[in-house]
């Protein structure tokens, strides 16, 4: 089962904010916490990570805030939950560092990166756009769940 961390759950839910205002406007870290109930200062940290790898734009002043760096439609989940939580992982050895002592004996190894690659998939297929409009596809066979 993968699971979603506590500020990927967040990243999300301020992106899905973030698109669905007007084209143009910027919003606060305050105004989304506060709509969504989570510490501000939390939101904050989640924004600026968002910032930082390009998928959000911040503005300073008393107009300032913050609004998506590309359209909706650009930005999958699988970009947002990546740029805050990392590569996605399904055991131990999900990269290529092969310092598990069974890296040359394991037999499920593969399939697992198979698997793993089958779900960056699948969230990559749905865009954020997608999910401002309520309009993702159903049947991606992957359970997400938040920790």
């Amino acid at each position: 089962m993968l699971r979603l961390s506590k500020k990927a759950d967040y990243a999300l839910m301020a992106m899905k904010h973030l698109a669905e205002a007007e084209v143009g406007s910027s919003t606060s870290a305050r105004e989304i916490a506060e709509q969504y109930n989570i510490p501000i200062e939390l939101m904050a940290k989640v924004l600026q990570r968002l910032v930082r790898t390009g998928l959000l734009v911040s503005t300073q002043g008393t107009r300032g805030g913050y609004a998506l760096g590309r359209a909706p439609a650009e930005l999958s989940v699988a970009d947002i939950i990546q740029a805050i939580d990392g590569p996605f992982t399904v055991t131990a050895c999900s990269t290529d560092n092969n310092g598990c002592e069974q890296f040359g004996t394991c037999s499920i190894r593969d399939p697992l990166w198979q698997i793993r690659e089958r779900i960056v998939t699948a969230l990559g297929t749905v865009t954020l756009a997608e999910m401002a409009t309520d309009n993702v596809a159903t049947g991606v066979p992957v359970a997400v769940v938040r920790r």
